[in-house]
Formats: structure tokens, C-alpha cells, sequence
């Protein structure tokens, strides 16, 4: 099972939503990429995950491979990166003012 959440900025109110387990991946036989969630049967054939990353510096937003990691945004190359699940009490890159805050009344289960 998956849980989700939205992390809001107090400063500026974007919402970035969140789930804890990120994108299962599997390849067919052909060696296409395919994600598969809870519930679906096919989780099984998972090899890999792709986790919703935020540079915290720029606000990228991106996917890092479990399978290469990524150590800094794609996009100006800063190390201030975070899962987006792990984004409670970061500053936020988008209005520089605020704080992320998970809001409680947004919990979602897969």
C-alpha cells in the first residue's frame, strides 16, 4: 500500500504532492520502461524505482533512478536536492520566503 501527502508553502502556497513509495519500474521484454502501483499484480516484476526529486535551490523538479542516483539538479546543477516525500520543513526554492508544511487534511492511499 501507498500513502501520499501534499507539502504546502506557507510563504507563497504551492503544493507539491508526495507518495511515500515513489515510481516501481519494470522493463518488458522489449525494454520499455513500465511503472506499476499498488495494487497493481505486475509490482512484482519491479527492478527499479524513479523518485520524485526538488532542487531546492532552483525548483526543478525531476526523477532520480535507483538505478543512477542523482546527486544534483538536472538544471543548474546545485546538490540541495530532496525527495519530494521528504520535503516538511524545507525552505521553499519557488518563493524563497516560505517553508514546505505537510498538510494533514491531504493524506491519500493507494
Amino acid at each position: 500500500m501507498a500513502t501520499g501527502v501534499d507539502f504546502v508553502c506557507d510563504g507563497c502556497a504551492r503544493t507539491i504532492g508526495a507518495w511515500d513509495e515513489g515510481n516501481p519500474y519494470y522493463f518488458d521484454e522489449g525494454g520499455e520502461k513500465h511503472y506499476a502501483y499498488h495494487p497493481d499484480p505486475r509490482r512484482e516484476l519491479c527492478t527499479g524505482l524513479d523518485t520524485p526529486m526538488l532542487c531546492l535551490a532552483c525548483g526543478a523538479d525531476f526523477m532520480t533512478d535507483s538505478a543512477a542516483p542523482t546527486r544534483k539538479c538536472p538544471k543548474c546543477a546545485a546538490r540541495r536536492i530532496a525527495r519530494t516525500w521528504n520535503l516538511n520543513g524545507k525552505k521553499c526554492p519557488h518563493c524563497d520566503a516560505g517553508f514546505f508544511r505537510r498538510d494533514e487534511h491531504s493524506p491519500k492511499i493507494s
